[in-house]
């Protein structure tokens, strides 16, 4: 697991959301598509309604990253549990896999990320390294179909998981890179299990596993449940560790649990009405945008659009600057 730092970020704002997947979706998962409805622009105010705004907030463009939330699709515990909670024990259920309607709703979100234009602008996928969210985040956003001989591993190959798909390309999409700090709660339940990373690298060629130090899973334990307070720690650390990246645009592919505990935890500084949007389960396959916003002024990033200006140099004395220095004159009189 990476070392994550302590800066300190705010979710500030939900940008979109998608619906989780297809016209067929499960029985745990309402498939309602939401989108923002924003206020038309108009050239006058009252000042009540300036008032009104101040709850806003404005911070430098490269101070702020956005990052897409994606949870997994409906994978083969999902349906076990739902019939009966007890299955979420079952061996048979270890590091499952997606099912068919998974496989499903992951060929809508492709088909929604491309036609709305984000598949273009992700410069990274990020994926908790189990079976389901490899499956999810390389059926979203990987290259398409994989054709042996083009020089390149494929992300995925043919049949991965008991998937019945054909391989999946790296060409022509983000890298894809394996993080376990934003891994399910960890712990008793068997689906929670990763595998070994010497099998992912057989099923996932081209998934980055390098941040991951050891090759068996020694972070689940068999009778020690992880709390819901140590999984929104963790994820608040994991975002914070999205600082360290260069990629202002990055998808995350996760799962319900971590999820729901991280954005609460950041939720509490909200408005209520944010707070319950932020604090919503995810449905299998849900897409949301956020922004991210660096307020420890620790952000690695460095402007990329701004323009010092007085270029050519020239005199430039604003006049709110020469009425300060006017009243500073006046005062010292």
């Amino acid at each position: 697991m990476p070392t994550l730092p302590a800066f300190t970020t705010a979710i500030r704002l939900h940008l979109r959301t998608s619906p989780s997947g297809s016209a067929a979706a499960s029985s745990s998962s309402s498939a309602v598509s939401r989108r923002r409805r924003y206020t038309p622009l108009r050239c006058s105010y009252s000042t009540s309604e300036m008032e009104a705004g101040a709850g806003t907030a404005m911070y430098p463009l490269h101070r702020s990253k956005t990052i897409h939330l994606v949870r997994h699709a409906q994978g083969i515990h999902n349906v076990a549990g739902e019939k009966d909670y007890n299955a979420y024990m079952s061996e048979e259920l270890l590091d499952a896999q997606l099912t068919p309607l998974g496989w499903s709703q992951v060929d809508c979100l492709r088909e929604h990320v491309t036609k709305c234009g984000l598949a273009k602008k992700i410069e990274l996928v990020i994926t908790s390294p189990l079976l389901r969210t490899m499956q999810t985040a390389v059926g979203v956003f990987g290259g398409g179909n994989y054709t042996d001989g083009i020089g390149a591993s494929p992300l995925m190959v043919e049949g991965a998981g008991q998937s019945g798909r054909q391989a999946i390309s790296s060409l022509n999409c983000p890298p894809f890179l394996a993080v376990e700090a934003c891994r399910e709660h960890m712990g008793v339940h068997p689906c929670d299990k990763r595998s070994s990373i010497t099998k992912y690298h057989t099923l996932f060629p081209a998934i980055d596993f390098s941040l991951i130090e050891n090759d068996e899973d020694v972070l689940w334990k068999p009778d020690v449940r992880e709390a819901n307070e140590s999984v929104a720690a963790r994820g608040m650390k994991f975002i914070d560790w999205l600082w360290t990246r260069e990629e202002e645009e990055i998808a995350i592919v996760s799962h319900s649990g971590f999820l729901y505990h991280t954005l609460n935890m950041y939720g509490k500084e909200c408005h209520p009405t944010i707070a319950e949007e932020l604090g919503k389960h995810f449905n299998n396959c849900e897409l949301r945008s956020m922004v991210l916003v660096d307020r420890s002024m620790l952000g690695s990033g460095t402007p990329t659009c701004n323009f010092p200006g007085k270029i050519p140099d020239g005199l430039d004395l604003p006049s709110d600057v020469a009425d300060e220095k006017r009243v500073e004159e006046a005062g010292k009189n």
